[in-house]
């Protein structure tokens, strides 16, 4: 199976330090439905992990995390994309939970439940928290600069000398593609 794991908030949708708390705030990325059909349509299981500690701090409920994934997956049918499946973890910074990254449990909990290991899968976040957690695993890390991916760059420059940085997710995947090519 080609797997490959997206951070959400900043890599798909457009991120708010105020958290996306509605339906109506979120709103993707240009590009980033065309990419995600792109990888579909590749014969990518695409799969995303995502902090949402917004229901932690009862910014939102998890009704409405799901109706923001609902239209996610609606807006994905356009362009021949999907997502197989979302690790969420809802617990916020103090909550000393395993699956908030930076820490591994959703990492942990991917590996699970597809039953692969995640040496060399693909995994792209905007963030240096999104790194660290793909770290134990052996992912293949990619950093976007859109959401948090420009700060992040510059606050952990020096970390993130050998992870590829793309300008955003439509980037990546199209460099991503043109590898699997070039590999056959």
């Amino acid at each position: 199976m080609k797997l490959i794991i997206l951070d959400r908030d900043g890599v798909i949708n457009q991120d708010s330090d105020d958290y996306i708390k509605s339906v109506e705030e979120f709103i993707p990325i240009p590009g980033s439905l065309e990419a995600i059909g792109k990888l579909t349509r590749a014969g990518y299981t695409v799969t995303v992990a995502t902090n949402q500690s917004g229901i932690a701090h009862g910014y939102y409920s998890r009704a409405t995390l799901t109706a923001m994934h609902d239209k996610l997956i609606r807006l994905l049918q356009v362009h021949g994309g999907g997502i197989d499946r979302f690790f969420i973890c809802p617990h916020g910074p103090d909550d000393q939970c395993i699956c908030r990254k930076p820490k591994p449990g959703l990492f942990a909990q991917i590996a699970d439940h597809y039953r692969q290991p995640l040496a060399g899968v693909p995994s792209i976040g905007d963030s240096w928290r999104d790194i660290q957690a793909g770290s134990t695993f052996g992912v293949r890390a990619m950093l976007v600069q859109t959401g948090k991916g420009a700060r992040a760059l510059a606050q952990h420059a020096d970390d993130l000398k050998a992870i590829p940085v793309y300008q955003n997710l439509s980037h990546a995947v199209n460099t991503l593609l043109a590898e699997d090519i070039t590999a056959c």
